[in-house]
């Protein structure tokens, strides 16, 4: 019996296409994937693309073509600068000729390519003041001709807090121990920048310190931990997806009602008494008025008093010449 032709069956794969095979799916599925998970980590203002090389997420902040790192904090000046602008459709908030910036003023600032303050600050004004490298101004305000010669650096920064009414006080070491991961694990600075932590019931200080020689290439800046610690408490965090604080000490929850936060620089500020404000001016006003009013009632009230010594003075006189037994 002759056998016919059979169907002719394709040949196996060699064993090399079948290694590769997961490898060349996993490659050409690794672009979508990245587009569903393009996000920045440490920053939630950020816009992210996944159109860098071989898919890669690639974010920016809004209105700056360099792009983020988003495995560490961003600079303050780039967030600050970045949140006016997120203001569009807004009149900018600009700074009065006397206003001094408090720890959170917002304003458009002037940032180098490495996402630092610039010494000099204008609010894209004629008005210009010099700043620390916290962003906070340090000197009186002046025009365009204002020089600022160095970016002084704030090596110390304090955070004081006040804590809700708890049904009793934290131990001090696990208060102590909470904070410093808090700011080991959340805002990436290194343990040795966490100086101290105090604490008197309700009031918790946490000191941060930082040289310009303690900083090495990578580190966090104590500013930027201490910016994004202050947006935290005030429950506008910066993380994606994360809302306030959720701090526990024990599993006791902390809450943090106030925050205060004090800079300290390298130099001592450079502010004059030329330019008074106008509530401390009219303070002296009031405190001058007040104390010539007193002045002028004293000195009534004394020739009052005198002119009726004298009446009583004259009248027992009168009486004594008209008396004739004497």
């Amino acid at each position: 019996m002759a056998r016919g032709r059979g169907l002719a069956l394709p040949s196996p794969p060699p064993p090399l296409l079948l290694l590769l095979l997961p490898l060349l799916l996993a490659a050409a599925t690794r672009p979508a994937a990245a587009q569903g998970n393009c996000t920045c980590a440490t920053n939630r203002m950020t816009l992210c693309r996944a159109d860098g090389p071989g898919g890669r997420c690639r974010c920016h902040l809004p209105g700056a073509d360099a792009p983020v790192d988003c495995s560490t904090l961003t600079a303050k000046c780039l967030l600050l600068k970045a949140r006016v602008r997120a203001k569009s459709g807004r009149a900018l908030v600009r700074p009065g000729e006397h206003a001094l910036l408090d720890n959170d003023g917002l304003y458009d600032p002037d940032c180098d390519r490495d996402g630092r303050f610039k010494a000099r600050q204008c609010n894209q004004t004629s008005v210009c003041w010099c700043v620390n490298s916290v962003g906070v101004r340090r000197t009186d305000k002046g025009d365009l001709s204002l020089r600022c010669d160095e970016l002084v650096r704030t090596h110390h920064i304090l955070l004081d807090l006040r804590h809700r009414p708890a049904a009793r006080a934290f131990d001090r070491s696990d208060l102590d121990a909470e904070l410093r991961r808090l700011f080991r694990e959340r805002y990436l600075l290194r343990p040795r920048f966490v100086a101290a932590v105090h604490y008197e019931r309700p009031t918790i200080q946490v000191e941060l310190r930082q040289n310009a020689s303690d900083k090495a290439p990578g580190d966090v800046d104590i500013a930027d931990a201490a910016y994004y610690f202050e947006r935290d408490v005030k429950g506008e965090s910066l993380f994606p997806g994360r809302g306030g604080l959720d701090l526990r000490v024990r599993g006791e929850p902390l809450q943090v009602e106030r925050a205060l936060i004090y800079y300290l620089d390298e130099k001592p500020p450079q502010f004059s008494m030329k330019r008074l404000t106008a509530g401390l001016v009219a303070v002296i006003v009031v405190v001058v008025v007040a104390l010539v009013a007193g002045v002028a009632v004293l000195v009534i009230t004394n020739r009052r008093k005198a002119g009726k010594y004298r009446k009583v003075e004259v009248k027992e006189l009168g009486e004594l010449r008209k008396d004739p037994s004497l």
